[in-house]
């Protein structure tokens, strides 16, 4: 029996629009809050742990609220349609408040603009900044009127190669954010809705996230759902590409369009997640994938609706053994300190790109996820021969590998070196995205997969709540360069915990009917 691709793909389409939606929010929404709203590393990364805090509960709740469910729909279906409509509109609305904050902003908004500089100087002259190296300054003690305004984004360096000029990323770009922070703190009204509308936003996507997840592993067999969780990351990879690709349609990663509106953006966005939710309504029928599902494991002697037979036998009372309980934990940990150095990452990279690399950030990271999207499906397979475990490890070696190398990244790399490295990342995070999870529900017994999502995302969720503030002070504090050697260490944390993992593998040593389950698909 083979893996039904079809309907692991349809059921991807709440995946796809989940993560077409965290690229928008990842990239944009430390970039708004602290070129438009003037926050530092350290409190954007505060408002964006907040909204991670509500998630970091409402995650295992709606995983069991779901699990108890009986809408006629299904015990996911209805948590996904109610939350991608909340979500999307939200997102949308997104967009207004930042365009109220932007109109305050016009008189020192454009780029390499003279008059804008003129103004920038003057309210910000006597003000003690910080740059994104950690150095402390006094705007008029460090340039007259005259040199600040002729400073411009770009310089030509003697090689002839167009870069980042350091005074302005060092000095023009403080003191327009102090700008942009005094405008804030003058009419905070636009901030305040910002941040509520971000709060709902991810109480809409708690709502349903753990719900969509556990959709997979409730229509496949324990035995093919690595190779499921390929094709389900798969999905959610052309997702994420699909909006990167948006990004850079629109130059949403460009120096010049720093204040640009992101009314466009968000309206397609939000658009592309209605879609998705409509072709997942019409062909999804949830309750008649579970029955298919537990059919197809009956016959080769897994009892989905409770517990399987192996299970049944090793831990008669449904509770996890002792070894068991400790892998669950190793995993966790493993997930926490891995999202520690991924999601500091991902929710600061849209502003080191432009500060530190001169990259359009949407460019590299849509490399990333092109090498992510190439390898799920042989990941997949890998595991299913070799085992889980094993390839995770591979995994967060080439991960923590692509991170310290990128920690010696700077404005004048050449541009194919820094492909190579995201590709490398991309790949080692698809490794580990595809059998992570797999492992956490390989443990759950029968009905209770909604929990251990759960789990799976309250460990994940918790890394997103802490790491965005931590490594934002770490870039407040040492320069924005402390981010990749903060990531690489975390990630290194991972290796250390997933090595003493014993449970939540895959068997492929057993010779029976589960192994002949996936036999055949590769």
């Amino acid at each position: 029996m083979k893996l039904n691709y079809k309907r692991t793909i349809l059921v991807g389409f709440a995946f796809f629009l989940i993560c077409a939606f965290w690229q928008a929010y990842d990239n944009t929404v430390p970039l708004i809050l602290t070129n438009k709203f003037g926050m530092s590393q350290t409190w954007s990364g505060v408002i964006m742990a907040m909204d991670n805090v509500l998630a970091l509960f409402l995650l295992p709740l709606f995983g069991h609220i779901s699990d108890k469910c009986t809408h006629p729909r299904g015990r996911r279906t209805p948590f996904i349609v109610v939350g991608t409509l909340i979500a999307a509109v939200a997102l949308i609305a997104l967009s207004f408040a930042d365009n109220a904050q932007l109109k305050r902003l016009d008189k020192v908004s454009a780029i390499d603009d003279p008059a804008a500089l003129t103004v920038i100087y003057n309210e910000q002259k006597d003000a003690t900044l910080l740059s994104p190296s950690g150095e402390s300054f006094i705007l008029g003690h460090k340039f007259t009127e005259a040199e600040f305004t002729a400073i411009r984004s770009q310089t030509v360096t003697p090689e002839g190669k167009t870069v980042t000029d350091p005074a302005y990323t060092n000095y023009v770009v403080p003191a327009r954010q102090a700008c942009a922070r005094d405008a804030a703190a003058a009419n905070p009204g636009a901030l305040v809705v910002f941040v509520a509308l971000l709060l709902i936003i991810l109480l809409s996507m708690a709502t349903f996230r753990s719900p969509a997840v556990a959709l997979m592993p409730d229509v496949t067999p324990k035995p093919l759902r690595s190779k499921a969780n390929a094709i389900i990351n798969l999905m959610g990879t052309i997702g994420g590409s699909l909006v990167l690709g948006l990004g850079i349609v629109l130059k949403t990663g460009k120096t010049a369009n720093t204040f640009m509106s992101y009314t466009a953006y968000f309206c397609i966005v939000g658009g592309i997640m209605l879609i998705c939710l409509g072709a997942f309504m019409l062909t999804v029928n949830e309750p008649k994938l579970v029955r298919k599902m537990e059919e197809e494991s009956l016959a080769v002697g897994i009892d989905e609706s409770g517990n399987d037979l192996d299970a049944k036998h090793e831990a008669g009372d449904g509770k996890l053994s002792r070894g068991e309980m400790t892998s669950l934990v190793l995993i966790l940990a493993s997930v926490v300190f891995w999202f520690f150095g991924y999601n500091a990452v991902t929710s600061k990279y849209s502003v080191y790109a432009g500060n530190v690399l001169n990259l359009d950030y949407n460019s590299t990271l849509l490399v990333a996820n092109i090498a992510a999207l190439i390898s799920y499906i042989p990941v997949g397979a890998v595991a299913s021969k070799v085992g889980r475990k094993k390839t995770i490890i591979a995994g967060v070696i080439m991960l923590g590998t692509a991170f310290t190398v990128a920690a010696f990244l700077d404005n004048g790399t050449p541009l194919p070196v820094m492909m190579v490295i995201f590709a490398l990342a991309g790949i080692g995070w698809a490794t580990i995205n595809v059998n992570s999870f797999p492992m956490v529900v390989e443990l759950a017994r029968g009905g209770n997969v909604g929990r251990y999502t759960g789990f799976y995302y309250t460990a994940s969720m918790a890394a997103q709540t802490l790491t965005p503030v931590v490594s934002g002070l770490m870039m407040d504090k040492l320069g924005m360069k402390s981010l990749f050697p903060y990531a690489a260490i975390c990630v290194a944390f991972a290796l250390i915990t997933m090595t003493f993992v014993r449970h939540g593998d895959s068997k492929p040593e057993k010779k029976s009917a589960l192994e002949t389950l996936g036999e055949g698909d590769d």
